[in-house]
């Protein structure tokens, strides 16, 4: 069975719509999950976040906001954001992030707008899942992380959510319908237009 694996970070709302979309994937392929700290990737290709910018900030969440609402996805914003997603991405990591874990921890903060730095709200979730607050302390843990993180990295991730199917990055929730068709081997991505599409070579480069 063909492997899809997903690049996600919970601090992405993108990444949040997409995991809506996962169990759909997995009625096709094997889908593993990959959790990744974004804040990393964005330091290593020295990009802002669109949360840096505030016009793009305004748009981004406007723009999550009507996406929810298109693909009827439930949709809570939390009581700020950007916000610290490393207890998350270490609980998904210490419980091997299977597609139902991976789903409630993103449901924690976008269904239900809940943070780790509400103690309340993240004791009970950890007690539900079953996991005392000092494992997700564990060198072991947080070395995966990092460990993951420079492993996708390496494999051309930029962003989040990224799937890589065939040896194909697909970026972005509103790429959705190109990780479907990726799925069912559409012949377009052996097209000679596609083909073209990735030899277009750089032109003039932005002074930095």
């Amino acid at each position: 069975m063909r492997t899809l694996n997903w690049y996600f970070d919970f601090v992405s709302p993108y990444a949040y719509l997409q995991s809506a979309r996962l169990e759909e994937f997995a009625e096709h392929v094997l889908v593993r999950c990959h959790p990744v700290l974004f804040a990393g990737m964005l330091q290593h290709h020295g990009h802002k976040g669109p949360a840096e910018i505030a016009s793009k900030r305004r748009f981004t969440y406007e723009h999550v906001t009507w996406l929810a609402q298109r693909n009827n996805i439930p949709l809570t914003w939390p009581a700020h954001h950007p916000f610290n997603p490393l207890p998350l991405l270490r609980l998904a990591i210490l419980l091997d992030a299977p597609i139902d874990v991976v789903r409630r921890l993103f449901a924690f903060v976008w269904r239900d707008g809940h943070l780790p730095d509400d103690p309340v709200a993240w004791h009970a979730l950890l007690e539900e899942l079953k996991v005392a607050p000092e494992e997700l302390d564990a060198p072991e843990v947080k070395e995966a992380l990092r460990e993951d993180t420079r492993t996708a990295i390496e494999a051309g991730v930029f962003g989040v959510p990224t799937v890589e199917l065939d040896g194909q990055l697909i970026w972005g929730f509103e790429a959705t319908d190109m990780v479907r068709a990726k799925i069912a081997e559409d012949a377009f991505f052996d097209s000679p237009a596609i083909v073209a599409a990735r030899s277009v070579p750089a032109g003039v480069q932005r002074r930095t």
